[in-house]
């Protein structure tokens, strides 16, 4: 299996560091109406909420520009290193929202979406 294969599992599971934070500790989460709960929060839930969801959106154009790239037969270093960035950017993102740097964070953002756009592009 490639990296850029190993990274859109990667990419696939991080969402849910940031489920898992969102909902972990404060107030008792109410698992009969989690998307109430979720968002009735403030503050650092409410931002890791929002990471989550931005995160799920995120993925299906990354996996696509991923699955794309290999099909076309771009250079797999190429693509590995593509698909590492974009998981890096994400990573960050992550810990922007997370830390509420927004410039940052829209920065982070830029970034992976640059990337999961430039696999297409290395794929023509």
């Amino acid at each position: 299996m490639t990296v850029a294969f190993w990274c859109v599992l990667v990419a696939g599971l991080l969402p849910y560091v940031s489920t898992v934070s969102a909902k972990a500790g404060g107030s008792r989460f109410d698992n009969r109406n989690p998307r109430d709960w979720l968002a009735a929060q403030s503050g650092f839930r409410r931002r890791a909420n929002a990471a989550q969801l931005n995160g799920f959106e995120a993925f299906p154009l990354f996996a696509a520009g991923v699955v794309v790239a290999h099909l076309a037969g771009a250079a797999q270093p190429r693509i590995d290193q593509i698909a590492v960035g974009f998981v890096i950017a994400r990573a960050a993102y992550t810990l922007f929202y997370f830390a509420d740097m927004a410039l940052m964070r829209s920065l982070a953002w830029s970034v992976g979406i640059g990337c999961s756009a430039a696999l297409f592009f290395i794929a023509a």
